[in-house]
């Protein structure tokens, strides 16, 4: 049966949901879970899951996965154990399609049915401010979320047309043939990850940026420390270099920030250069939803639209594009739903991890942050080059920068180490429960655990305390 015709006999629900990724299915699983009648509109039943299950996410970290078994094995010989061979990319494509096949087991039309959902597979726009049109058939609600997600930005500049291999994150997780000579443009997480993975899996990677560094969202100073490793795995970077054009179909032409030119060569290149919302094809107009100047939908602190009774979620609302900050908005919409008194979504509490080895995690409130709130706040620096668990697993170059109240309460942080975005859980819940570094120092760490370096970072916390006068009154009472 061709999925795509399927159509509901019913045609009026109380919440329509355009797009079924991470945000949109929170809040119709919810809101059907409760009883109500939930109609979920996604483009084909291919992809449901919406971008991290498809293109994103799942099959990113399962391919970080294989690369760091395969640095692992390579590491190997250092010890004595020899390992040769070439990495096979269709086995490797063969374990990233497995991965997405075992969760899409759950993300599925049928599933969605069988849990008394109805689901229409086709592409959704407006024809009046409570109704949306798929196919022949016009759906009406009280409330519509949109939860369309967001695509590669395209990159346009002469010459691109020559270019034979061509990647974004949708189409770098099937090609054919893992890239002999693989040029990244974008030095952000995607591009990152990316870059690290395939020099791993032995493609040649260079990494070109308009940008003075990589990761430019994140502290510089660890950033910098990412930017090392790689480089020592042989990734190249051209830092401060902007694509003008491509030569050849197998050369990319720069101009640097010195006013040089410089040529690179490649097989294959991926454009990881932003995103760009999914809602041109909605006939927004028609919903009485307005867009700014960037084609991007006005979007309030409610994640309200213009038209107030649909809303934003996810990558289209326009701010943190990130699977938890779908969640996280998700999270908002449903609370808002049934309460006259609605909370806005701010943010707070917004984590993420750069998925390279090492990760670099970061959370709640960063310096400049602080500063322009002119919040009170101390910065505590531990480095890891005499953690024993670092040493143990040879890490010493991990760095971690907390940011920390005047009476020890945890603003915010970033850590790189491998594992960081695991490390920062614990750190990320005593943000949330309001603890202090006080107590999180009376906690007994098992040793050597890798998150006794939180426990470090309290212990210099509360070694300040012991000013000369507190230390002549210890001294007197002992």
């Amino acid at each position: 049966m061709d999925t795509t015709k399927v159509t509901s006999a019913k045609t009026s629900f109380d919440l329509i949901v355009i797009g079924a990724g991470s945000g949109g299915l929170t809040i119709a699983a919810f809101m059907n879970r409760i009883g109500l009648s939930v109609l979920l509109i996604d483009k084909r039943d291919e992809t449901i899951g919406g971008d991290c299950l498809n293109f994103g996410c799942i099959p990113s970290k399962a391919l970080l996965h294989i690369a760091r078994e395969v640095a692992a094995a390579r590491r190997a010989a250092a010890y004595g154990l020899s390992v040769g061979g070439a990495v096979v990319w269709e086995r490797v494509r063969e374990y990233i399609a497995g991965v997405q096949s075992t969760i899409r087991e759950h993300e599925n039309a049928t599933w969605f049915r069988s849990q008394g959902m109805t689901v229409v597979l086709g592409e959704a726009r407006f024809v009046g401010k409570n109704q949306v049109q798929v196919a022949d058939t016009v759906y009406t609600s009280k409330r519509i979320v949109l939860a369309t997600g967001s695509r590669p930005r395209t990159l346009t500049v002469p010459g691109i047309e020559q270019v034979q291999n061509l990647h974004t994150n949708e189409t770098i997780f099937t090609m054919d043939v893992l890239p002999r000579r693989l040029l990244v443009l974008g030095g952000g997480p995607i591009g990152i990850e990316m870059a690290q993975a395939f020099a791993r899996l032995g493609s040649t990677v260079t990494v070109a940026d308009p940008s003075a560094r990589i990761l430019g969202k994140e502290d510089a100073e660890l950033a910098s420390i990412v930017a090392k490793r790689l480089a020592a795995e042989g990734v190249h970077f051209l830092l401060e270099h902007t694509l003008t054009h491509f030569s050849a179909p197998d050369t990319a032409r720069f101009t640097t920030s010195a006013g040089g030119e410089v040529a690179t060569t490649f097989t294959d290149v991926l454009v990881a250069i932003g995103r760009t919302p999914n809602i041109e094809s909605l006939n927004l107009a028609a919903g009485s939803i307005a867009t700014d100047k960037r084609e991007r939908l006005v979007v309030d602190r409610y994640l309200r639209t213009t038209n107030r009774h649909v809303f934003a979620c996810g990558d289209v609302a326009g701010n943190f594009q990130f699977t938890h900050a779908a969640e996280m908005h998700a999270a908002t919409i449903i609370r808002n739903f049934f309460t006259p008194w609605p909370r806005p979504f701010t943010g707070e509490g917004i984590s993420w991890v750069t998925f390279t080895d090492p990760e670099l995690a970061t959370f709640g409130s960063g310096v400049a942050d602080l500063r322009s709130a002119g919040v009170p706040f101390e910065e505590l620096v531990t480095d890891l080059t005499h953690d024993d668990r670092a040493i143990t697993d040879d890490y010493r170059y991990g760095l971690q920068k907390l940011y920390i109240s005047p009476t020890g309460t945890i603003l915010g942080g970033t850590t790189v180490a491998p594992q960081a975005g695991e490390l920062v859980q614990e750190l990320i819940l005593a943000k949330h429960a309001g603890l202090t570094l006080t107590q999180l120092f009376a906690k007994t760490y098992a040793y050597p655990v890798a998150t006794r370096v939180n426990k470090r970072s309290a212990a210099t916390f509360m070694a300040r305390k012991l000013t000369p006068l507190r230390t002549r009154l210890l001294r007197f009472l002992y």
